[in-house]
């Protein structure tokens, strides 16, 4: 008799429930990844009064009062969020601007204080040499280790008592901000525990060091002293000014990337954080020029400090999809795909309010919360070159998770194995999936989760050759938002890299709205799905597009010797941006250039296949994984840096890096 898995061998014959014993994600859960509160200096200087409590208070569905003074409260609560405050001086401006006599016995905080409270230009000299503590070479007296310890400590247990499993997560994390000549590199730190181990060692910061290496140093060293886990996600590749994704030389060092950098930043940052107030980072128009929603609240003007102003060379460094593709060249040079990460949209908001609803911004400092003229005037009032406008902030995103349960540990490992994704505020429910064989009969919502977690991976996974002919297939799709427009249309964005060392891409469009009337071109374009937006009204019709998609596609193109990333793109209907809510509410008259129309969208994390002959170093070797789903079993692929997912067994540390990681 055959030799039969324990997991098959003990599979009971179905019930009648078809929802008994399923432990593969069924809920998504909605959250934001990167929202400041007082503690943290820039916002706290610019006048944010609203603390920790305050921000868990109105995550969870409370009526809070802004610091502006008006009520706000989001339409329906989040299901997790992540307070990540800078590290940088962790508490310390809160104290300052409190009088702390001990902080006022320095005379550059003395001076820094006085500037502060008298305004005008000296309250801007002030802003200025605090603006140099992110920069990391600021001699100022800000970074107090007993205030830091302090408010940290505060923060940590505070987070432990808004935690309610089964209800609402409180994830804690803090924000590592080096932004040398004002490039930034920012990082995110999520801790997968509480207090208990977080409080043991303090915050890395960017006074500690700019370079991210450093950091992933740091993160080793926690997990080695705590026993504890952490994982990094970085944002605003576009203000990095070419340094976020580097492919020939590392930025912090001046050396060529080695398999060093690449594993090890492979190992600690699962997670990219793609779109947030402060642009898109999916992709570009000068990089994607064939692609029709590539030029999407775009910012490339520059860095923060407009010191050196953007050029075309820098871009390709960084936005994601050019960072998908580049990873699957440096994966086969080095033995490592560095830029294997899931997407996630966040807010970056300074207001300790986490809205990316158009009808519901609060902007990202308290300076443009909700005021007549606000999308006027420039955000901060400096005599540098400005940067941006408050009219060109963005109402994004959120984070979306399939974890099994609403737990700091399941969301923390759903993130790690990247079966995230990433919108720009609406709460669309997004599925996607790759398989060998896959068919049409799949795609349907009511076999689709079934038919992908059985025969195939999820969002974040990988697929390797099966020993077959056959191209890979997908199924995907997506429900719309109730509270936002229909959808237009559900893309597939393949990158691949071919022999010669080249990467390309290309974008199908796998399922849209009004199919009854639009059709694909011969070059597989799809004409515009129409636009209902009456812009004075600030209001649309749900009168086109449609409120459910769902497709099966197969690779037209694959071969089975070039690497390739997959990931999906879903996009809305035209609706009112935040500005024609704006326009309406406080009758502003917009200037020329005022974005007042947006279609809103969600990326996946991708799927990836690599050939098994690509050359790399052993990162193809896969920790064969079983999960129970119902009354079958399935069969994972393990990556780098990955942990096996709920229900599952690693057949041995000796083959998962993840079993090896907790050896440590």
């Amino acid at each position: 008799m055959a030799c039969i898995g324990p997991a098959l061998a003990l599979a009971a014959p179905p019930g009648y429930s078809p929802h008994a014993d399923v432990v593969w994600p069924a809920r998504v859960l909605w959250g934001d990844t990167h929202l400041h509160t007082a503690n943290s200096l820039d916002a706290r200087l610019l006048g944010l009064t609203l603390d920790v409590e305050d921000a868990y208070r109105f995550a969870r569905g409370e009526q809070v009062i802004a610091t502006s003074g008006q009520p706000a409260r989001l339409a329906r609560p989040l299901d997790f969020l992540v307070v990540s405050d800078h590290s940088d001086a962790l508490g310390v401006m809160d104290r300052l601007l409190g009088g702390d006599p001990a902080l006022l016995e320095h005379d550059e905080l003395r001076t820094i204080h006085d500037g502060i409270k008298a305004g005008g230009d000296a309250a801007i000299e002030a802003m200025q040499s605090i603006g140099e503590v992110l920069y990391g070479d600021s001699t100022v007296p800000l970074q107090n280790p007993a205030i830091i310890r302090a408010t940290w400590e505060s923060y940590v247990e505070t987070a432990d008592r808004f935690n309610e499993p089964g209800r609402f997560t409180a994830l804690i994390g803090y924000e590592w901000s080096p932004t040398e000549s004002g490039d930034k590199l920012h990082r995110n730190v999520l801790y997968r525990g509480g207090a208990d181990t977080a409080r043991r060692l303090l915050p890395f910061t960017a006074n500690d060091s700019i370079n991210p290496q450093d950091l992933w140093k740091w993160m080793q060293r926690y997990e080695e002293e705590t026993g504890g886990r952490v994982l990094a996600l970085a944002h605003n590749g576009n203000l990095s000014n070419g340094q976020m994704f580097p492919v020939e030389s590392n930025p912090n060092t001046g050396a060529p990337i080695d398999a060093e950098y690449v594993s090890t930043r492979a190992r600690w940052e699962p997670l990219y954080e793609v779109t947030q107030i402060k642009g898109d980072g999916e992709a570009h128009p000068y990089l994607s020029p064939e692609d029709e929603f590539a030029d999407f609240e775009t910012w490339d003007r520059g860095n923060t400090s407009m010191e050196t102003l953007k050029t075309p060379g820098m871009l390709q460094y960084e936005y994601a999809r050019e960072a998908l593709k580049n990873g699957l060249k440096l994966e086969r040079t080095l033995g490592a795909n560095p830029y294997r990460f899931g997407m996630v949209g966040s807010t970056d908001s300074h207001t300790a309010l986490a809205t990316a609803e158009e009808n519901n911004f609060f902007g990202k400092f308290p300076t443009v919360e909700p005021m007549a003229g606000r999308m006027i005037p420039p955000e901060v009032d400096m005599e540098e070159p400005v940067m941006w406008q408050a009219r060109e902030l963005g109402a994004s995103g959120y984070a979306a998770v399939w974890a099994t349960e609403n737990t700091r540990a399941a969301i923390w490992d759903a993130m790690q194995r990247r079966e995230v994704y990433a919108t720009t505020g609406p709460r669309l429910t997004v599925r996607f999936f790759g398989g060998w064989d896959f068919s049409a009969d799949d795609a349907s919502f009511q076999k689709l989760a079934a038919s992908g977690y059985a025969r195939g991976v999820p969002m974040g996974g990988s697929l390797h050759p099966n020993g077959g002919q056959q191209a890979p297939a997908f199924l995907v799709g997506a429900l719309k938002d109730p509270l936002s427009g229909n959808l237009d249309r559900i893309q597939i964005v393949k990158g691949w890299l071919d022999a010669e060392g080249a990467t390309h891409e290309r974008i199908f469009n796998v399922a849209w709205g009004d199919a009854h009337r639009r059709t694909l071109e011969p070059d597989g374009t799809l004409p515009p799905v129409g636009n209902t937006v009456d812009v004075p009204a600030a209001s649309w019709a749900n009168s086109i597009g449609d409120a459910e998609l769902v497709g099966f596609w197969r690779d037209p193109e694959f071969d089975a010797s070039q690497p390739a990333v997959y990931y999906a793109r879903v996009i809305e209907i035209p609706t009112p941006r935040w500005t024609a809510y704006d326009a309406r509410y406080f009758g502003d008259e917009p200037v020329d250039g005022t974005t007042m129309i947006l279609q809103e969208r969600a990326y996946t994390s991708p799927i990836w296949y690599s050939p098994a002959n690509d050359g790399r170093l052993g990162s193809h070797r896969s920790c064969a994984l079983r999960m129970r789903v119902g009354n079958f079993a399935r069969r994972y692929e393990g990556v780098e840096g990955t942990t096996p997912n709920i229900g599952t067994a690693c057949a041995g540390d000796e083959c998962c890096p993840a079993g090896q990681a907790r050896k440590r």
